[in-house]
Order: structure tokens, then C-alpha cells, then sequence
């Protein structure tokens, strides 16, 4: 799988196989606020494929890893 030279959200949100206008992440964020205990990787509300997807994305440590960064401080905040 290629990934597109620019990385943002709605890349990710792409390649998670969700909506990835900005109104469809901000609505993806505010209903799925995490508490402090609960790691991004290990919501419930991913599937495997999802979840497979956000560790590759912060293993690999380079440009893929702040987007999935970003993501995980949205959903700790709830914004």
C-alpha cells in the first residue's frame, strides 16, 4: 500500500476506512472520547485491521507516527 506524500488526519482516517472529511473526524472524535488508562491501539471501537493499521503507523516512527499521535491526544481530550 502507497501512502500519499502528505500525512494528516484524513489520510489516516483513509486508510482506517472511515469518512475523512473534517466534520466526520471531529464527529468520530467527540464520540469516541477515551479515558486516561485506555491506550489508542486497544479501544474497543477499532477493528483488528484498525488497530493493526495504528501500530504499524507508530512503530514505523517516521512521518506516519505524529498523525497517530495527534489522533490519540483528540480522542484523550475529547476534541
Amino acid at each position: 500500500m502507497e501512502l500519499p506524500t502528505e500525512l494528516n488526519l484524513t489520510t489516516l482516517f483513509e486508510q482506517l476506512g472511515l469518512p475523512s472529511d473534517e466534520a466526520s473526524i471531529n464527529d468520530f472524535v467527540e464520540a469516541h472520547p477515551l479515558d486516561q488508562d485506555t491506550k489508542l491501539i486497544d479501544a474497543d471501537f477499532w477493528t483488528p485491521q484498525q488497530a493493526q493499521l495504528l501500530k504499524e503507523w507508530l512503530r514505523a516512527d517516521g512521518e506516519e507516527a505524529p498523525i497517530v499521535d495527534e489522533l490519540n491526544v483528540r480522542l484523550h481530550r475529547g476534541k
